[in-house]
């Protein structure tokens, strides 16, 4: 390409981005009406037989937005709300949170264009918390700071096609320190048929197959290298008829022929003879596999549209197998090694499987089903900085669901919004979505509402001097 092109294509790409204020304003203004609306449609959930709380969940909804610090009392403080009210919103009201989640899922799968495969993703994720009364907190794995961590785990189930996602589904992780502590989930109102300790993977397949019951359309499942290396995982999602795209751990051992199954011979007179059956061909770890390809055996493709232009990459695929230890079996895959330039101009590689036939999907479609993952940890990264899932304080298992489900109800109208945008606002994102809903409904606060906010702030602060005070007057 000539220096005339590469400035032609800057020009083009330039004018794409130009402020259209005309555009702008149609697709802007009716924001918040558009919000409004949306919410009503699902005023029929937040009611019991004798109360109606839609009141309590918009202006909760709005105080998501509004707060820079998404727990009940920044959100109370922010829409002058009353906090006694907001807290038995969240922690005792009635509502069926299971209920919002499975109308949201549906509401996200009829959203999102069908151009694409459509994937639901799995992954987990946690945040750290202090002291030990939060549902679900223990030290325990937690990929947010990467390390051991006491915190709040959870898996969440995104639906991905193209360049739009949504979270459909989210459960909270209990660890066995909880499951096996009867006492402290009662404590936390846990009900009876969640208290049971189930591994994460096992904790996906229910998301999998209750999305399946719900009619949500999916055309894949995807997850990374810790449902990836699950045999389990795999076939539970091939026995539901869908097609598969799991990240495997780099050194997982495959087999590039189904190899014959036998009790090896002894390689010595010394020591223990062999008695267990395994494969009689040696197996070679899916890293050392790569290393030996020739650049022959790369293909280059260009899968799909990111921040920063297309993502491209080199692929290999190559029909494997590996050995089934549990049920004595050789199971076959498709891996699928990609191989990307970092900023350091040093390869990067991702390694999955598939049940995926190449005979029904191409390349490239299997290609983009291997990166669509991105999407769920998207997802996950904009519903905590955007929508403050990480920052509730509140303790009991009803306040976690119902908070949670709130969250995921955004998540879906900020789905809804860059869809019906796009055209005017290509580029709109989650944040600027909501510094607009911010900037709407501070226009909407007056003196008066600021001062009471100030005075319910210092009415809470006086109580907590005074119920301290009194435990110091009754240890004297």
């Amino acid at each position: 390409m000539n220096l005339v092109e590469k400035q032609s294509r800057r020009e083009i790409a330039w004018l794409t981005q130009v402020k259209n204020s005309g555009g702008y304003s149609k697709s802007l203004q009716p924001m918040m009406s558009r919000l409004d609306a949306y919410l009503s449609d699902y005023e029929d959930i937040f009611k019991s037989a004798t109360k109606r709380f839609h009141d309590k969940a918009k202006v909760y909804c709005q105080g998501i937005f509004m707060s820079a610090l998404c727990n009940i009392e920044r959100i109370s403080e922010e829409m002058s709300a009353n906090y006694h009210q907001m807290q038995h919103f969240i922690s005792e009201s009635p509502w069926e949170h299971r209920k919002l989640i499975d109308r949201v899922a549906l509401d996200v799968s009829h959203t999102l264009p069908k151009r694409k495969l459509t994937g639901l993703i799995i992954d987990e994720s946690g945040w750290v918390k202090k002291g030990g009364k939060s549902v679900g907190v223990a030290p325990q794995y937690c990929g947010n700071v990467g390390k051991v961590a006491n915190s709040q785990v959870a898996v969440f189930g995104a639906l991905s096609n193209g360049d739009f996602a949504s979270m459909v589904d989210a459960r909270l992780f209990l660890p066995q320190s909880w499951c096996d502590n009867t006492a402290r989930m009662e404590e936390a109102g846990i009900p009876q048929e969640e208290q049971e300790f189930k591994m994460k993977w096992k904790i996906g397949l229910d998301m999998i197959r209750h999305q399946q019951s719900l009619g949500v359309s999916f055309d894949y499942v995807g997850a990374d290298g810790y449902y990836g290396n699950s045999i389990e995982f795999a076939e539970a999602i091939e026995d539901m008829c869908y097609v598969y795209m799991l990240d495997i751990h780099s050194n997982l051992t495959i087999y590039l022929e189904k190899s014959e199954i036998g009790i090896p011979p002894a390689k010595s007179k010394r020591g223990r003879k062999p008695s267990k059956e395994q494969p009689l061909t040696k197996g070679i770890g899916a890293d050392k596999y790569m290393s030996e390809l020739s650049e022959s055996q790369w293909q280059h493709l260009v899968v799909r549209n990111t921040a920063k232009g297309k993502l491209k990459g080199d692929y290999h695929f190559r029909t494997v197998y590996i050995w089934d230890e549990d049920k004595h079996r050789m199971l076959r895959r498709l891996l699928v090694i990609r191989r990307t330039v970092d900023e350091k101009g040093e390869y990067e590689y991702k390694y999955s499987f598939s049940n995926a036939n190449l005979d029904q999907y191409t390349e490239k479609g299997i290609a983009y089903m291997q990166a669509q993952r991105f999407f769920v940890e998207h997802c996950i990264k904009e519903n905590k900085q955007v929508l403050g899932m990480d920052q509730y304080q509140t303790r009991l298992w009803p306040a976690w669901q119902h908070q949670i489900a709130l969250n995921l109800l955004l998540s879906a109208f900020i789905l809804k919004e860059k869809l019906l945008c796009f055209k005017d606002l290509p580029l709109l994102s989650a944040y600027d979505i909501k510094r607009w809903i911010v900037f709407k409904l501070y226009k909407k606060m007056t003196d008066d509402d600021m001062i009471n906010q100030i005075f319910e702030r210092h009415c809470r602060r006086q109580r907590d001097i005074n119920v301290a005070f009194d435990k110091q007057i009754l240890m004297c």
